[in-house]
């Protein structure tokens, strides 16, 4: 069974690897957000949680589906 942490870590994963995708920096996708990269880079490498409107933004912003974002079998 996955753990808590575990799935904090994938969503980082994910979150990371579409950023990536699409060719944007921390820096660029916190500015999208309206958050710090700081914060971005803690969600990313599973040091913080994220609120649920903070995922369906970075959804938005990123351009994928919430089942993307939390598809675990691909990372």
């Amino acid at each position: 069974m996955i753990t808590e942490f575990e799935k904090l870590q994938y969503l980082g994963k994910n979150i990371a690897k579409f950023r990536k995708e699409k060719k944007l920096t921390q820096n660029d996708l916190a500015e999208l957000l309206d958050i710090s990269r700081e914060h971005l880079a803690k969600i990313e490498t599973a040091k913080r949680g994220v609120s649920i409107n903070l995922l369906f933004h970075i959804c938005e912003v990123l351009k994928i589906s919430e089942k993307d974002l939390f598809n675990f079998k691909k990372v």
